[in-house]
């Protein structure tokens, strides 16, 4: 679908005082190169990235900067504490991002994408560690994105602290599972979204394919962010135009609203002025 029919039948993504076109916000990282991770980003139709802020995460191994290779008047850079397992750690690193951005003048300086993560082996959000660095970013004045699991009373949490989006995950980041707890992410969405239809909630780590993708934006999510499903793809490219594909399709299935499910067949062309007749029901052929 091209942009202007995408405008024609939704509304763009607002997240705080960011205006999205794209429901797909993509991350930089895991990819061979800057430059196979330069033409993913343009495939996919993203208008912002996520980045990893710690001085050794922007260099290559060859010294290069990941900065240098991203469009910045293109893209709205979206800075993430990933890494960070405090919410010391993860302060810290979120205001070194706005330090980061602010040099750049990129309009990305004013939020951040809060990870503090529980152990290295999940990858699993630590929900109190959480909880203390999102009170403290908004006090000082950040639009938090908060990355978490899928607990609704948590996610209502973070709303109450004043995140200004709360992004509940699929499943483990990196791990491709997809949506494991959909009723979750369902009970997720009418916590956070109950008198307020449009706070934006976004399915975040753990999708591998494009059919993950437009899962969880049938389920009512306002958008999805993900990395190595691209990065780690054996075509990255390809999976980029099917990621971008996935989003609008998954979304433009929620907003026109799936037919209910059924037991039984229900015939799509008329039953009257048919040739022949019906057979008769199985329990009435028996007793024939």
């Amino acid at each position: 679908m091209n942009a202007i029919a995408t405008q024609q039948f939704d509304q763009p993504l607002k997240i705080g005082t960011h205006v999205l076109k794209s429901r797909l916000i993509v991350g930089t990282g895991k990819y061979e190169t800057f430059e196979v991770m330069q033409q993913a980003l343009e495939l996919s139709g993203s208008d912002c990235l996520t980045v990893a802020v710690r001085r050794e995460r922007l260099y290559d191994p060859h010294g290069r900067n990941i900065l240098d290779y991203i469009d910045l008047d293109r893209y709205t850079l979206l800075p993430n504490t990933a890494g960070c397992y405090n919410a010391r750690d993860a302060v810290r690193t979120a205001r070194l991002g706005r330090e980061i951005l602010e040099g750049l003048e990129n309009p990305g300086a004013d939020w951040v994408k809060l990870e503090c993560l529980a152990d290295t082996k999940t990858l699993l959000p630590h929900p109190v560690e959480t909880l203390i660095a999102c009170e403290e970013l908004v006090k000082d004045g950040f639009q938090v994105l908060c990355y978490t699991t899928d607990d609704p009373v948590i996610a209502r949490r973070l709303k109450d602290l004043g995140a200004a989006a709360v992004m509940p995950a699929g499943s483990p980041i990196g791990s491709g599972q997809g949506i494991l707890n959909p009723n979750n992410i369902r009970i997720c969405l009418e916590y956070l979204k109950d008198g307020d239809p449009d706070y934006p909630v976004i399915v975040d780590a753990g999708v591998g394919a494009a059919s993950d993708v437009a899962v969880a934006m049938e389920l009512g999510v306002d958008g999805v962010l993900l990395n190595t499903a691209i990065a780690h793809a054996e075509d990255p490219l390809r999976m980029a135009v099917a990621m971008k594909c996935g989003i609008e399709a998954g979304r433009m299935s929620f907003l026109a609203g799936r037919i209910p499910k059924r037991l039984y067949a229900s015939a799509s062309s008329p039953e009257e002025g048919v040739i022949g007749q019906k057979p008769a029901p199985r329990w009435e052929a028996a007793h024939d």
